[in-house]
Formats: structure tokens, sequence, C-alpha cells
């Protein structure tokens, strides 16, 4: 069984025991559960359910293992026979979950 979820303007596709880096979750402690709701779709082998946007009734239910940055992204601009150059660097705040129940 799996599921399609949107968290932080992305969308995931998740299974039972799977381990993920998503956007920050501000609300969200080391250790604690949280209660993923919007679900796009759910599939069981042949069986599967399309929401309209999403799944009435669905939840993903994950534990948080880590609050923690993401990996330095380099953003370098430059502007030609000018001598502009700017080097500027960027770490996003991530959450890393486990997903532990897909409940339908």
């Amino acid at each position: 069984m799996y599921a399609i979820i949107k968290t932080g303007g992305k969308q995931y596709k998740v299974e039972e025991g799977l381990n993920l880096v998503v956007e920050k979750l501000n609300e969200a402690e080391v250790g604690q559960e949280v209660v993923l709701d919007e679900i796009l779709l759910l599939a069981d082998g042949d069986k599967a359910i399309v929401g309209e946007p999403v799944v009435e009734g669905a939840k993903v239910l994950a534990t948080v293992v880590a609050q923690k940055r993401g990996p330095k992204m380099l953003i370098f601009k430059r502007k030609p026979k000018k001598g502009y150059k700017k080097l500027q660097g960027h770490r996003q705040y991530v959450t890393e979950i486990k997903v532990t129940k897909i409940d339908a």
C-alpha cells in the first residue's frame, strides 16, 4: 500500500517504514508523531482512490526523526564584461520523518 501526500508545496510517494526528508514542519519536535492529512492518492495493489483534490478521511501517521538543515545550495550571479560576481550560500531547514502508518 502506498499514498501520494502533499506537504510543503511538494508531493511525495510514501509507504510504511519509509524515511523521508520534507520541508520544515514548525510544530514538530523530535520523537513526536505528526499527522499528514493532505492525501492526493491511495493505492493498494490494483485498487486506487484518487482524491478530488484530497481523499476524505485518509491520513498518514509519521514520527519525526530529526530537525536539521539540508545541503548547502550555492547561488552565483555574474554579469559579463562588467566584472560583477557574487557568490551566496543557503541551507534550508528540513524535517526528517519516518512513515509509520497509512490510514484509509
